[in-house]
């Protein structure tokens, strides 16, 4: 059976930065019959559940690998190095259980695939992807967002 890495939080775990899940029966369907390897990146990087809001600041997670652009929660405090702990360990997880597909959480700084929140935290979105849907993608992990969420 194939294996997808699907975010955490789409799978009933409460580890949103709010301390909250997103699990939907969309999601259920969208990965029946796989093995599922849920992981939140966010946490795996080290960062507490409930915890403040993060964005990406002058790029996407691709300037973020890139050494180009950073996250930074609402206070101001820059979280990259956890950020990208994460997502490298999100792409060791998916290696290990053979995944090259990933379902994501949708406009996430980490899982965000093809939209993610601007920087401004004020809700506006911007085209790019997040730093672990990046690494995922660079490594031939194929990325999808998340449906109805």
């Amino acid at each position: 059976m194939e294996a997808i890495l699907v975010s955490a939080c789409l799978r009933g775990v409460p580890c949103r930065f709010d301390g909250r899940d997103k699990a939907s029966s969309e999601v259920g369907a969208a990965v029946a019959g796989r093995v599922v390897v849920p992981f939140c990146p966010e946490v795996a990087g080290g960062l507490a559940t409930p915890r403040r809001p993060a964005e990406l600041v002058g790029g996407d997670g691709h300037a973020v690998l890139d050494g180009t652009a950073r996250v930074v929660e609402d206070t101001g405090r820059d979280v990259t190095a956890e950020f990208t702990a994460g997502a490298r360990r999100a792409l060791a997880a998916a290696r290990r259980a053979g995944c090259s597909e990933a379902l994501l959480m949708p406009r996430s700084p980490s899982c965000g695939r093809g939209t993610v929140y601007d920087g401004s935290f004020g809700g506006e979105l911007a085209p790019g992807d997040g730093v672990t849907a990046a690494l995922l993608e660079r490594n031939g992990i194929a990325v999808r967002p998340a449906p109805g969420v």
